[in-house]
């Protein structure tokens, strides 16, 4: 698959559709099954140093699963062995829009996103988009200091991971 848009006509179809994307939250399980860590990136944005999901767009044409493998890889490697889910049901959707107060705020377009908890057997290697992947454990997750550091339209994603993961 080649490059989906150029930037200029990215930006406009933005301003006139809503764009879907798949939210990846990693964790790392215990072998009962219960949460052991959740995986954040580290990344520089405008703002500083900040907190991620792994995030991406889905390209015309690209199954929901692959969309899925693609930025998982992208952004931790290609040795991670996600498990993705049989059933592509989302845990959640999380719908963004451009103008604030009127939900999740997104201010370049008015996304949705299918939400996925991904367990991670394997090593990660991040991305140069992000400077490293830290793994917390649900007391860490509950922090106000942490919940400080991850993007704001991530944190709605990450405490309804939490709470669907029984924190």
């Amino acid at each position: 698959m080649g490059p989906w848009l150029s930037p200029k006509d990215l930006t406009y179809v933005r301003r006139k559709v809503p764009i879907l994307y798949v939210d990846a939250v990693p964790v790392r399980l215990h072998d009962d099954g219960s949460l052991a860590s959740m995986g954040l990136l580290l990344t520089v944005t405008d703002e500083g140093l900040t907190r991620s999901l792994v995030s991406g767009r889905v390209l015309y044409h690209e199954k929901i699963r692959e969309a899925l493998r693609r930025h998982l890889e992208k952004d931790l490697g290609e040795m991670i062995l996600p498990q993705i889910p049989a059933s592509l049901v989302p845990f959640t959707v999380a719908e963004y829009f451009p103008t604030p107060g009127e939900g999740w705020h997104d201010p370049r377009q008015h996304a949705v996103s299918l939400c996925y908890i991904i367990p991670i057997l394997g090593d990660c290697n991040v991305s140069s988009d992000s400077l490293e992947v830290n793994w917390f454990t649900p007391g860490e997750l509950h922090t106000p200091e942490l919940q400080g550091e991850i993007l704001p339209k991530h944190l709605h994603v990450v405490r309804q991971a939490l709470a669907l993961l029984g924190h």
